[in-house]
């Protein structure tokens, strides 16, 4: 069947004025699950009698002071939600947090109602979606392709229509890559400027959570409420508080030579990718090819360097006991930290060092780079031959960002020949996260209305 209009904050804050009820909105959320019939998204699902039990409660309507009244959300499951189980899609691992995450808290204060948890590449490792003990959940376009992860479920939430908005995480990508498959705006902060108190570490000192939106204005709209300094998070840093509305415009545009143009045969989304430089172009006062080899330098060290030995120490103590618990795949990955020792690591940081130097050297004469969110779109049955190559290239244009602590928001751009979604991401330094989501909207708005809708169960 036809996937109605994709609800926004702004349509349903219209509903609402118009004397909707919040319990209508919330029984539309539930009657398109229903609709969607895709098993895989969430891990839980909380009844629906419980969330318009939960909505009722809220204050008068008030969108100024609570900007996300009566606004249903889902949260990736490696993110804490008081009384709901957290597994990172791993069931042995199962626990029940008595407290919310922080940026779940900022959320629920400002008047969002979460509906459940997501599925997941487990413990967030991965960039395809499949890695999961639960039923996958199913691309919004092509249920024969991967949906992206690792916050899969969160990604094809929003694409499906069920909620406007999600919580993902990024480390390597995973806020990114499933809104490019997707057809869905893919924001990802500055690290540190959105606590990660109460989400369950991949990297802990790249670990951010990202928000999946069908435009820029909500996904800014939900960063800028979760976004601020919280003391209970060790890694949490300051970040400006400005607006797209009034940030300065991010003119001179920097696009990967052609050298660095990677699509490994894929010529749908190289056509895709081409088809967007047209529209992004003409926004810039300047266009300059960047060399994106140092880029690629950095990238090579999340997995193939002394990083991968983070994800092993937020996984050692399970690991240790329940390791026949973790995915296979999750834990040959997880287990080449072994071959790595404390001289490697700090290696590795002094390579990140020199290499940092090196591509900050193109903010002198970019404010932004444009490549593709993810050059293939792989197939599930790609994915069964070779459970490692295309993840692998999934993270081509987005494992180097976190590393080089810059920001990044994915847009959609124009459909593939295929007629799959495709999309482009803006990556500019720590900060330019307003600069991006105004940029990123006046590119949407170049597209004009070029959507399509997702398929569902009953298509």
């Amino acid at each position: 069947m036809p996937s109605p209009a994709a609800p926004t904050v702004a349509s349903l804050h219209d509903a609402y004025r118009r004397g909707t009820s919040v319990a209508a909105v919330m029984g539309s959320v539930y009657a398109r699950i229903a609709a969607v019939d895709d098993p895989g998204i969430f891990i839980h699902l909380r009844p629906e009698a419980d969330v318009v039990a939960e909505a009722s409660r809220l204050p008068a309507f008030d969108p100024v002071r609570y900007p996300l009244w009566g606004i249903p959300v889902a949260v990736k499951d490696n993110i804490d939600v008081a009384g709901l189980p957290t597994t990172a899609a791993c069931p042995a691992f199962a626990f029940v947090p008595q407290r919310s995450a922080t940026a779940v808290e900022k959320l629920v204060a400002a008047g969002a109602i979460v509906i459940g948890k997501t599925n997941l590449d487990q413990f967030a490792t991965g960039l395809v979606g499949v890695r999961s003990p639960y039923p996958v959940p199913r691309n919004a376009f092509d249920p024969a392709r991967v949906p992206g992860g690792s916050s899969s479920g969160s990604a094809v939430a929003v694409a499906q229509g069920i909620v406007p908005l999600s919580l993902g995480t990024d480390t390597a990508g995973s806020g990114r890559v499933p809104a490019g498959l997707n057809d869905l705006v893919g924001l990802k902060p500055s690290v540190g400027a959105i606590s990660t108190r109460g989400v369950l570490p991949a990297c802990r000192t790249l670990d951010c959570v990202s928000v999946f939106a069908h435009d820029t204005a909500d996904a800014f709209l939900a960063y800028a409420v979760m976004r601020g300094y919280d003391a209970e998070d060790a890694f949490s840093r300051p970040i400006v508080a400005d607006d797209p509305a009034t940030a300065a415009p991010l003119t001179r545009l920097g696009l990967p030579r052609m050298a660095d143009r990677l699509f490994f045969g894929d010529g749908a989304m190289a056509g895709a990718y081409d088809a967007a430089l047209g529209l992004v172009r003409p926004l810039a006062s300047a266009t300059v090819d960047v060399d994106l080899t140092p880029f690629f330098a950095v990238a090579k060290l999340l997995y193939e360097g002394p990083w991968v030995a983070e994800r092993h120490a937020a996984m050692r103590a399970f690991l240790a006991t329940n390791a026949g618990d973790v995915h296979p795949v999750t834990r040959q990955i997880v287990g080449a930290a072994e071959r790595f020792s404390a001289t490697d690591a700090f290696e590795g940081l002094y390579r990140l060092a020199e290499l940092r130097r090196v591509c900050d050297t193109v903010w002198d004469s970019v404010d932004v780079i444009a490549v593709p969110t993810a050059p293939i779109f792989p197939s599930l049955a790609d994915l069964a031959a070779d459970p490692i190559g295309p993840n692998s290239r999934l993270g081509t244009y987005t494992n180097f960002v976190n590393l080089l602590d810059l920001s990044a928001l994915a847009v959609p751009g124009p459909f593939r020949a295929d007629g799959l979604p495709a999309g482009i991401t803006l990556i500019g330094p720590r900060g330019a996260d307003a600069a991006l989501a105004r940029l990123g909207a006046a590119f949407m708005a170049s597209a004009g209305d070029r959507r399509r809708q997702p398929a569902t169960a009953a298509a």
